[in-house]
Order: C-alpha cells, then sequence, then structure tokens
C-alpha cells in the first residue's frame, strides 16, 4: 500500500505542480509511462486522447523506466494532429530514460527535411534534433532526461536538454497535416528504439518549469518501486 501511495502522491504533486506553474493548461496530449503495473496504465492519458498502440507488447515496458521501441515496427500514434496547435504557440516534451541507437521520432510528425515539421527526434548521427513549425532542425548530442521544444514566436524555438535551455532563430511555417507519433512517425516508418517515461504535447510553455517538474515525478516514481 505504500508503494501505491507514494506513486499515487507523485502524480498529484506533478499535476498540482504544473497547474501552480501555470503550464498545466498548455499541455494537451500527455502520458505519464512509468509507475503503473502494466502496459495499459502506461497508455492511459493524463490529458487529452489515449494514444495508439502499434505493436508494442508487456515485456516492452518497465515500471521504472517506460516504454522502449524497436527502431523496427513499433510507434504510438498520439491521436493529436501535428496542426492542432497554433503555428506559432505549440510544444513537444519527452523524458528519455535511455537513448536510441536507431534513428527515428521520439516525439513528432514527419521528421527529415519537409517544410512545417514538428518534434523531437534521434538523427542518423544519433544526435537529438528540435523542430516546431520548420523545416531546418537544431541539432544536440544525444542525451537522456528531459528533452522539450516550444515555439512562441515566428522567428525563434526554445530548447531545453540536461538541465539547459537554448533560443535558437528559426522562422515558422504552416504546420504540417499528420497525426504526432512516438518513437516512430504515424506513417508506420522512422520508428526508434529509446525508452520513454513521459511525452506531452501541446500548446507553447516555459520549458525550465516542466522539467523540473517531470524528472521531480520521475525521481519519485523510482524511488517509489522497489
Amino acid at each position: 500500500m505504500t508503494q501505491v501511495k507514494d506513486l499515487v502522491d507523485a502524480y498529484d504533486a506533478f499535476i498540482r505542480g504544473c497547474k501552480s506553474d501555470g503550464t498545466w493548461t498548455a499541455i494537451k496530449a500527455s502520458c505519464i509511462m512509468a509507475g503503473w503495473d502494466g502496459l495499459a496504465g502506461a497508455l492511459t492519458p493524463l490529458v487529452g486522447t489515449a494514444p495508439t498502440n502499434n505493436n508494442f507488447v508487456a515485456g516492452d515496458y518497465d515500471r521504472e523506466t517506460g516504454l522502449v521501441g524497436d527502431g523496427s515496427t513499433k510507434y504510438l500514434d498520439s491521436n493529436r494532429n501535428s496542426n492542432a496547435d497554433p503555428q506559432n504557440d505549440k510544444h513537444h516534451s519527452v523524458y528519455v530514460s535511455a537513448l536510441a541507437t536507431a534513428a527515428g521520432i521520439l516525439n513528432g510528425a514527419q521528421i527529415g527535411g519537409t517544410a512545417g515539421q514538428s518534434g523531437i527526434a534521434v538523427t542518423t548521427g544519433l544526435d537529438n534534433s528540435f523542430r516546431v513549425n520548420n523545416a531546418g532542425a537544431n541539432s544536440y548530442a544525444q542525451s537522456t532526461g528531459f528533452l522539450g521544444v516550444s515555439r512562441s514566436a515566428a522567428g525563434v524555438v526554445d530548447i531545453r536538454r540536461i538541465g539547459n535551455s537554448v533560443t535558437e532563430s528559426r522562422t515558422s511555417q504552416t504546420p504540417i497535416t499528420e497525426s504526432i507519433g512516438l518513437l516512430g512517425r504515424t506513417t508506420n516508418e522512422s520508428h526508434t528504439n529509446a525508452r520513454l517515461a513521459f511525452y506531452s504535447i501541446g500548446e507553447s510553455l516555459d520549458l525550465a518549469l516542466l522539467d523540473t517538474r517531470v524528472s521531480a515525478l520521475i525521481t519519485a516514481i523510482g524511488a517509489a518501486i522497489p
């Protein structure tokens, strides 16, 4: 019972914290993909529509570290279209608990050169790339932990990784029309084999504040599970 209470307290603290920070209403689709006693729990939405499972099985899920891709056939469809949020008011985030050895999408749509793409991906060089409604990417060395990208203006994107924030110049474009995928593109390609414990999609927000809350949540989940 103590373990269950600790997990409930962790989820509750996360939600209350996001509401206090003013980031909660910007989150439109999200799952906490760790802590639950099975895969079904990990795919229960914190906010928004439940993601559609494509080929994940119970063995792909770990209570402490989340859901791992296979770099081949497994992905989630978030059921939130990349054009659902305004062109200059949008974010993507993930918590990566294990690095990828296969390039692909962590949280996004049509990563690879087309105008209006959006999301966080692992490049062929195994870096992380970040976009919000733009073709060219800003790339950094792949890392675990919280990754986020947010756009609140036409000319720049904010990026968060390894506890640091940076603002990059990137002109926005009309967002593509495609459902956002997790651990792969929803057209059944661009799969990656990273492991995710959290994701969110929605309007622009303060990535540093969200990082603090998500990182504390994942730490609390790890502490609660033997």
